[in-house]
């Protein structure tokens, strides 16, 4: 089994980017599947349905998602019918949509699990209460099990690694848009990385106009933020798999 997975897309720098480099990276990554992070896909907060659609139309097969799903009222009937988007699992179940799905691919079934953490974000359960019935619920239906862990806290993504490794393919951290350097397999087969990064605008930060945010830190007074321009940093993690065991993970930040 050949996984890609995209880091956070960010506003239409970051989509428009994504879609016109899918073939290259499915030419050079040849991956059975591809899963990739919606969560700011729309203007740098939440998604919406057409963007959603235009997404999965492109090239897509699985989009995972974060803190800033309710953004976009639109997306959540979208969220009910498809199952090719999950939300974080930990949000209460009448919510719109699932944290689970099942897509089958000519190398198998994937499982995509969406978590969210809970330290320094309004979850109101955490991961670690829910994620065993997860695990074994998407055991009984695929063999590769990949969970995104959209979270604040290092600590907490790596702790949900080592609680998951030997039972899931991969455990993949999204949201600080910064990719880390920790990429490795796991002494029982998981592969695992602190935050896979961000395809969104480079010379910005974390995807937000450069003197937007510097004007926030220097005057201290509110500002509404403005996606920035130019050069798109697009970052993702590539992994092998066997028997539902990662055999290797390799990050990959191309500037397009």
């Amino acid at each position: 089994m050949r996984i890609l997975f995209i880091g956070d897309i960010f506003g239409q720098p970051g989509r428009e980017a994504l879609l016109g480099h899918l073939p290259m990276l499915r030419e050079r990554y040849r991956p059975d599947v591809i899963i990739a992070n919606g969560e700011n896909a729309a203007n740098g907060a939440g998604i919406t349905t057409k963007i959603a659609q235009r997404l999965l139309a492109g090239g897509v097969d699985v989009l995972t998602l974060g803190n800033h799903v309710w953004r976009q009222r639109d997306v959540f009937p979208f969220l009910e019918a498809s199952d090719r988007i999950v939300r974080p699992a930990n949000y209460p179940a009448e919510a719109p949509g699932r944290g689970l799905t099942v897509r089958p691919t000519q190398a198998g079934e994937v499982a995509v699990i969406n978590l969210m953490g809970t330290l320094y974000l309004e979850c109101g359960i955490s991961p670690f209460r829910i994620v065993d019935d997860l695990v074994k619920e998407a055991g009984a239906l695929a063999e590769t099990i990949v969970v995104d862990m959209h979270a604040e806290a290092t600590s907490e993504k790596v702790a949900l690694g080592h609680y998951l490794d030997g039972r899931v393919t991969a455990v993949l951290g999204t949201h600080t848009h910064v990719q880390t350097a920790d990429e490795r397999v796991l002494g029982k087969g998981t592969a695992y990385i602190t935050d896979v990064g961000m395809t969104g605008p480079l010379e910005s930060v974390i995807g937000v106009r450069t003197d937007i945010i510097l004007r926030r830190f220097t005057t201290e007074m509110p500002v509404q933020f403005e996606v920035a321009e130019g050069p798109v940093r697009l970052d993702g993690v590539f992994i092998e798999a066997e028997g539902g065991r990662a055999r290797s993970i390799t990050r990959f930040s191309d500037v397009v």
